[in-house]
């Protein structure tokens, strides 16, 4: 999709929108896999509402981009734009135990700011790559902990008022990488209540959890973290590994050969290939466990 009409490419300056023509969102995407759209960069959360309002008046289709870390974007020219908040500087600012947080900011980045001011909590999520908004949406948790436990409030432009609101954290739903949020929400803030804790005891959780992850993780490869959420009581990837799927590949797309939930890239996947292995792996765990695996990657089909 393409804004071509000067009027709105002006409009767009005008409330502070960068326009980026041709983008490919392969270069944005953890996975390193995804077509080509105009990828609209928006500076100022209150020009959100206009943007979308201009948006619709032309007929211009839109999806919200993140850190682009869970996410599997389809191939070639892509039917929609894409619209990406701005990190602002600063992006943290911190009263007391309270973090009051801008959506675009760095998850890993914002667990280290806040764990050198002695707050912590969040050390399960170090690893975990893209942006605090992202880990929002899908209440990121790890090692027994969960973002959702730490949220007071979410400032957010709501998709069925037009408007930007905040919700209280008792107004959301945070259940197993699900959260009440709907589907075209744009998570902009959020204020986190975070615990005390000695720097030093921060950082020894944080040690030992990027040992966890470095022994048993596809790091050095693209990936978009677990493809499949944990069914109730199992494990999607000791499913997958028992079954003897690593290595598995279509194409560029492979299951991985230390994490069986982790599907790589291991050069030039396309999304065809990725969803064909995905399509591969959920039919022989239903066939053998009677198990319908869920995606947790999130799949924009062009």
């Amino acid at each position: 999709m393409r804004i071509s009409d000067p009027t709105i490419v002006a409009k767009l300056a005008e409330i502070h929108v960068e326009l980026r023509q041709g983008t490919a969102l392969a270069g944005l995407t953890s996975l390193g896999i995804g077509g080509t759209t105009d990828l609209l960069r928006v500076k100022s959360h209150e020009g959100l509402p206009h943007l979308l309002n201009l948006l619709d008046a032309s007929h211009v289709p839109h999806k919200f981009l993140g850190g682009g870390s869970n996410l599997l974007v389809g191939d070639g020219e892509l039917p929609w734009v894409v619209l990406q908040l701005v990190r602002p500087e600063p992006d943290v600012v911190l009263d007391g135990n309270f973090a009051h947080v801008d959506a675009a900011a760095d998850l890993g980045r914002m667990i280290t700011f806040c764990a050198k001011n002695d707050l912590g909590g969040m050390e399960g999520l170090i690893g975990v790559p893209g942006t605090v908004g992202g880990a929002l949406r899908m209440n990121a948790g790890a090692y027994g902990m969960q973002i959702g436990s730490y949220v007071r409030e979410v400032k957010l432009y709501r998709a069925a008022s037009r408007k930007i609101e905040i919700l209280r954290g008792n107004q959301i739903s945070f259940e197993y990488r699900h959260t009440s949020f709907a589907p075209d929400d744009m998570m902009l803030a959020v204020i986190l209540e975070l615990p005390s804790k000695p720097f030093k005891e921060i950082l020894q959780g944080i040690r030992i959890c990027n040992e966890k992850r470095r022994s048993s993780q596809p790091l050095g490869q693209k990936s978009a973290g677990c493809i499949f959420k944990n069914p109730p009581g199992a494990s999607a990837g000791r499913m997958i590994d028992d079954l003897g799927l690593k290595g598995l590949s279509v194409g560029d797309a492979q299951v991985s050969d230390r994490h069986a939930n982790f599907f790589v890239n291991a050069g030039h996947a396309s999304a065809k290939d990725m969803l064909t292995l995905i399509a591969d792996v959920r039919e022989r765990v239903q066939k053998t466990y009677g198990v319908s695996l869920e995606n947790e990657v999130v799949v924009w089909n062009a």
